[in-house]
């Protein structure tokens, strides 16, 4: 789905008409040259690389964002565009193009998944195009930040903050360059020389210096934002480190012992300090990077210092970057002290550019006129935004070389190695100074934290599983049972075994019930566990939330045989088949093209037919279908709903009976009486009877033969 931004950026209904207007007067074929020689010069603006998806808004890329294109192409693709819409006016598209936005954007924001997905590290990732943790912020089309790649204050545009005034160390002795240099202090000012009028009787030169800040020491609000740090170097033997922050300013020592992160080299902190500060008398605010050492003491791992002085002074307005729209409520809420409309008036009499005059939706400055519809085209459909002077004034800021919203990348430095980078901290700083009023709520950087779900899997039933073995009878069977686990977690459940199946079909009615940690936000399943026995701390990992399933063939005295197996990514699956005749690979996003899939965290409940396959050929293989129920639940669900694994209590929700299965299904050497009626006098019944017959035969021939002679000599004798 495109964003609103593109349909803001759209080149074009204007042009579009005066396209439209050619394509429809000239022949078929010469309209072409004559627009490429009327082609306009680029703007320099941003184009859209499309519009939201099923809709008829041409691509001029041809689909590739940021790739380049002729106007032959242009125009082919505007052709082809005119052609389809020939009847309808681009104004009336843009109208039904702009309704469906609208009624999208009110349907995602409304679904209870957004609420959860929409924080302050959505808007930190959009920025920094880590789109897999950040879909629907960006699908909203909310602002970002600027992501610096270096320090504030060695963005050249900022000039180290110095235009204000200038750092000069003070030192004691001569600073040989064999001696360390003995800093006592620091000296701020700067110097300016113009020339005098000749005639001392003439007004002097207007003042370099006017209009200059307070010389008493100014209390201040500093909030500290630590967002992550980069490739720290590692203390521990294992190439990794414990880190924790320490921030001090003055007097004031902070820190986060307590809550070290254990074995990580790059530790998302996602930790706020609020301090009070007296400027310039706690000017040098210093944030550490420790390592946790349960025995020994705790090395520094590297540190960097910030001058709040500098950016107080600064004209750039260092104390508080400036964000894109300008928000009352919601994760993007005003944070400063001021609201935009003060700011620009504070500038406009600083730089001495006119007076701020408002007339509806237009603001004055001087000659300059700003509309409010130069920067939003269309009416907000964003209910946090504030009101439309505090937008228009916030526009026409971000027009000014002001420190805009930003996370800035701080290089760590030991004072053991002055010179080696020991890694990077992303950050950034507030000053709010108390005379100006309170400031905003702060942002909320706390880390993403999981949200506990429970998976519940009923398997109820396999069909054409292929047969793995054959009996003494010669007959085709398997003993059909599954294993089934969450990818990443080692806890595998398996369900009871369905013996000797002769068709393929197996009943089960087992429930497996796996409990684990999901980031909605990130859509990642986490995973804590511990590398070693002997490791102190468990280790943090992510994974894809997969369920992984497979069908096995039981053997009592040798290994059992693998017979297929599937593997379900939770956050994108394919739907399953009502029924077995209907299931087949093509269900699979892998094999079948163009596979509807959807989320289980979306869908709450899923039951029908899955295929599963053998690939250890190298070619996929169906060898068997599964027929099982997926339930996702919260852990507050869970327990409103028990429900206990395989058929044990609480066996409800739903309730499992024991499965109808065959006479056939037994264990043939616990059972003889089963054993002789289904395996041998089945196969072999006709023969045994036949075999008791003959015996019988035989046995009455012996007996005539044995007596013949006897009787027959009693019988001559008799006569």
């Amino acid at each position: 789905m495109a964003r609103l931004s593109r349909l803001k950026r759209f080149p074009g209904l204007a042009r579009l008409k005066q396209l439209r207007s050619r394509f429809m007067s000239e022949p078929e074929g010469g309209g072409e040259k004559q627009m490429e020689a009327g082609e306009p010069q680029a703007t320099g603006k941003s184009q859209p690389t499309g519009g939201p998806q099923g809709t008829g808004w041409p691509n001029p890329t041809g689909g590739q964002p940021g790739g380049n294109t002729n106007n032959s192409s242009v125009m082919s693709t505007i052709k082809r565009w005119l052609k389809k819409f020939r009847g309808i006016d681009p104004e009336e598209l843009q109208r039904i193009e702009r309704l469906k936005y609208e009624r999208w954007y009110k349907r995602v924001q409304e679904s209870e998944l957004t609420s959860q997905e929409l924080d302050w590290w959505s808007k930190f990732y959009a920025s920094t195009n880590d789109l897999e943790k950040c879909k629907k912020y960006r699908m909203m089309g909310y602002d970002t930040l600027q992501i610096l790649p270096a320090s504030l204050e060695k963005v050249p545009e900022y000039q180290d903050f110095t235009d204000f005034c200038h750092t000069l160390q003070l030192t004691r002795g001569k600073n040989d360059d064999d001696e360390d240099e003995n800093v006592i202090g620091e000296f701020k000012g700067s110097f300016r020389v113009y020339p005098l009028p000749p005639d001392p009787s003439e007004p002097l030169p207007p003042k370099v210096f006017q209009l200059l800040p307070p010389s008493d020491p100014e209390e201040c609000i500093v909030r500290v934002y630590v967002i992550r740090a980069v490739d720290l170097q590692p203390n521990d033997p294992n190439g990794l480190a414990d880190p924790y922050l320490e921030v001090r300013l003055g007097k004031k020592k902070l820190n986060t012992r307590d809550d070290y992160i254990p074995n990580s080299i790059c530790p998302v902190f996602g930790r706020l300090f609020e301090i009070k500060a007296l400027l310039p008398l706690s000017k040098d605010l210093i944030i550490r990077v420790k390592d946790y050492d349960l025995l020994s003491s705790d090395d520094i791992i590297g540190e960097t210092t910030i001058d709040l002085e500098n950016r107080y002074l600064s004209n750039y307005r260092a104390t508080c970057g400036l964000p894109k729209t300008y928000w009352t409520s919601g994760i993007n809420q005003w944070r400063d002290s001021q609201k935009p409309v003060e700011i620009l008036k504070w500038y406009c009499l600083k730089n001495r550019l006119g007076e701020v005059n408002f007339n509806g939706p237009t603001l004055s400055i001087g000659n300059k006129m700003y509309k409010l519809t130069d920067f939003e085209p269309f009416p907000p459909i964003n209910r946090h935004l504030g009101p439309a002077d505090q937008r228009l004034a916030l526009h026409v800021l971000n027009l000014l070389p002001l420190v805009k919203e930003h996370v800035e990348s701080r290089p760590l430095y030991n004072p053991l190695q002055p010179n080696i980078e020991q890694g990077r901290l992303d950050m950034w700083v507030d000053i709010f100074p108390t005379s100006l009023g309170p400031p905003g709520p702060p942002f909320d950087i706390t880390p993403r934290k999981p949200q506990k779900y429970v998976l519940r899997v009923v398997i109820w039933n396999t069909k054409d599983v292929i047969l793995e073995e054959e009996s003494i009878t010669g007959e085709k069977m398997s003993d059909i049972f599954l294993k089934g686990w969450m990818g990443g977690i080692d806890d595998k459940q398996k369900t009871d075994v369905h013996y000797r199946s002769l068709d393929g079909e197996g009943n089960f009615n087992w429930r497996m019930v796996f409990p684990f940690d999901y980031q909605v936000a990130e859509q990642v399943m986490v995973v804590r566990k511990k590398e070693h026995f002997w490791s102190l701390d468990e280790t943090t990992l992510t994974t894809t939330p997969k369920f992984i399933t497979q069908i096995w063939d039981n053997d009592k005295f040798s290994a059992d045989d693998f017979i297929g197996h599937l593997e379900l990514n939770l956050n994108a699956m394919p739907m399953p088949a009502k029924r077995s005749r209907s299931c087949k690979l093509t269900m699979l996003p892998d094999v079948g093209k163009d596979v509807k899939l959807v989320s289980l965290f979306e869908m709450k409940h899923m039951r029908g037919f899955w295929p599963c396959y053998d690939d250890t050929t190298g070619t996929r293989v169906l060898t068997g279908k599964v027929e099982m129920e997926l339930e996702l639940v919260t852990e507050a669900e869970s327990q409103e709903r028990p429900a206990g694994q395989g058929r044990e209590e609480p066996n409800m929700n739903p309730k499992l009976d024991p499965p109808n299965r065959p006479e056939t299904s037994f264990l043939w050497f616990t059972s003889p009486w089963k054993t002789f009626k289904y395996i041998i006098w089945k196969n072999y019944g006709c023969w045994m009877i036949s075999i008791v017959l003959f015996l019988l035969f035989l046995l009455l021939i012996a007996m005539f033969i044995y007596s013949f002679p006897n009787n027959f000599s009693r019988l001559i004798l008799n006569v």
